[in-house]
């Protein structure tokens, strides 16, 4: 029997849930679990008048725990918790079950079986929750400083912003200058500014506020501390090698991409007159007048793209992913270059156009100044070979024409390449930066954090996080100064409570402990008399890697407790015991 109150509520999130789960039967069979005096389903769960019936539950029935089986918990773990704050109760004695993505949409094609794994998944959170105890938020001071890694355009705007808001910034760049790639562009889209002059005017800026420090020239090569009250080591290589420390509250790392570079013999690169975008945006922006590349003027242009981007799975580490801008930048390229010359003949082989949003209107322009457009099979690229007559010829199948065979003679070979991520390996050592199987770094969700990553206090923006224009790097280096200050400008960080905890009278330390913690959250400390292990609470992710590694179960994980885990698997295999 249980002494404890707890409410369950079932959701049917309008049919994705109950359309393959039978939400009354899971109701009926849980009721008269231990603990349970409230069960009840809600079409949304998280709709405004459910979360008022569950305050009033709560309210109405003293409830001192619970538990709702909907969606995944990195949707609405937040929005349930403060319905539970709300209405009085402690938000860890709140369990969230995830019956829609590890339940109904698994097991589309058997309600039945479906049905059954959501009864045991909501048992074994009632399980959990009669165990769960009131925890408060560690709270740490922040200091009012941020570290920003990459002083390309993201870099220095959001280093602009913070300081506009009164926050002191240390600005690190490894290169000499700043900038980035932006710096070596010409006319960008769709503004028509220089890259050259956007950096400058955003150094100029950098330059008038007081309260941010440039480095160039140096590198990150040691963190420690947590989110709110980093300790941060700087390397400076110029005039002489010196290191210097420096406290901050949050980290923002804007660190930027690389351009492609295509394999020799990849759509012919190698061959004289076979260049990436980036080569080709050079060349426009250094022509004064036509263009004119090894002495003869351009007159044919062809321009392949996806290359970098969308590779099969046959190759060897193969970027899947769509680079995204290269479209536009290439379309913009073929504008600037009729602005060159009106008369010249440009040819593009796609497998897609995405020239999204009003990015349309580049690709429109392209067509009106007579661009010819092809599409290709990506089983059948284009071939590119050296033809006479100083050009190159170009062969590919176009399935706007029902697979019709062209050949086209060209002076030059644009290859649209996309972006890669940046060779950072030891800064994500360092930061311990969470890295996606595209090799650049991963925000927590995309659409509701950002900007955010798995390490508290350490914020990502711009191209290193993926493909983006100037524009949208811009946008999320706002977003992280959003994120930064909303932490800093308080004064203090409330960090989980779930993490691990040593019991000082069954530790004899091995040091076993420490070793497993990849965030060096585990210390040696003395208790009466003798060595023990010591958690710092601002450090442990609660990641549970050091419980398991403890041969006296010295070490728990608060939250989610060896008691805990083991009530859990009792009620999920209690039908077939």
């Amino acid at each position: 029997m249980s002494d404890r109150r707890i409410g369950v509520y079932i959701c049917h999130c309008g049919g994705n849930i109950s359309d393959y789960v039978d939400v009354d039967r899971v109701v009926k069979a849980v009721c008269d679990e231990p603990g349970v005096v409230v069960a009840r389903t809600a079409v949304f769960t998280c709709s405004d008048a459910a979360q008022q019936e569950i305050i009033q539950d709560i309210k109405e029935q003293n409830l001192d725990g619970l538990v709702v089986a909907s969606c995944s918990p990195k949707l609405h773990l937040y929005t349930f918790r403060d319905v539970a704050r709300r209405a009085g109760l402690n938000p860890y004695q709140y369990t969230q079950v995830n019956i829609r993505e590890q339940c109904s949409w698994a097991h589309t094609g058997d309600r039945e079986g479906a049905t059954e794994k959501a009864i045991r998944l909501v048992r074994a959170g009632i399980a959990r929750t009669n165990l769960t105890e009131p925890l408060q938020p560690v709270k740490i001071d922040t200091v009012p400083g941020v570290l920003i890694i990459g002083a390309g355009i993201a870099g220095l705007r959001a280093a602009i912003g913070l300081a506009d808001i009164g926050i002191c910034v240390y600005l690190v760049e490894r290169a000499p200058v700043v900038g980035g790639w932006v710096a070596r562009f010409g006319k960008m889209y769709p503004h028509g500014k220089k890259g050259r002059e956007l950096i400058d005017q955003l150094l100029d800026e950098v330059k008038k506020r007081e309260s941010i420090t440039l480095f160039t020239n140096a590198e990150v090569v040691e963190k420690s501390g947590s989110m709110g009250d980093f300790h941060v080591r700087i390397r400076i290589k110029e005039p002489a090698e010196s290191d210097i420390g420096v406290r901050v509250g949050a980290i923002i790392v804007a660190t930027g991409f690389d351009p492609y570079q295509p394999r020799e013999g990849e759509y012919g690169y190698g061959l004289e007159g076979v260049m990436t975008l980036a080569a080709f945006q050079e060349l426009l922006d250094n022509s004064g007048g036509r263009l004119v590349y090894n002495g003869r003027e351009i007159k044919d242009v062809v321009y392949i793209y996806c290359v970098g981007s969308r590779q099969g799975t046959d190759m060897e580490n193969a970027n899947r992913y769509c680079s995204r801008y290269c479209c536009n930048a290439t379309v913009h390229a073929a504008n600037l270059a009729f602005e060159k010359n009106p008369e010249i003949h440009q040819f593009h082989l796609f497998r897609d156009m995405r020239t999204y949003g009003r990015f349309e209107l580049l690709y429109r322009e392209a067509l009106k100044r007579g661009a010819t457009f092809l599409k290709f099979d990506a089983s059948e690229p284009p071939r590119v070979e050296q033809g006479g007559n100083g050009k190159l010829k170009v062969t590919v199948k176009d399935l706007l024409t029902s697979g019709e065979e062209f050949e086209i003679r060209a002076d030059v070979v644009v290859l649209a390449t996309g972006m890669v991520p940046k060779k950072n390996g030891k800064l994500v050592d360092i930061l311990k930066l969470p890295v996606g199987r595209d090799g650049f770094f991963n925000e927590i969700h995309p659409k509701l954090r950002p900007v955010e990553t798995v390490v508290d206090g350490v914020f990502i923006c711009g191209a290193c996080q993926g493909p983006k224009n100037s524009s949208e790097s811009v946008a999320s280096a706002l977003a992280a100064v959003a994120q930064s200050a909303s932490i800093l400008k308080k004064g203090y960080v409330e960090l989980e409570p779930l993490i691990a905890a040593v019991d000082p009278q069954l530790c004899t330390w091995c040091g076993v402990c420490a070793q497993a913690c990849p965030y060096s959250a585990i210390e040696q400390e003395q208790y009466r008399g003798r060595e023990v292990a010591r958690v710092n609470e601002a450090v442990c992710k609660g990641c549970g890697g050091c419980v398991p590694t403890c041969s006296r179960d010295a070490l728990n994980l608060r939250g989610y407790t060896g008691a805990q885990i083991k009530s859990m698997i009792d009620a999920l295999v209690k039908e077939i015991c």
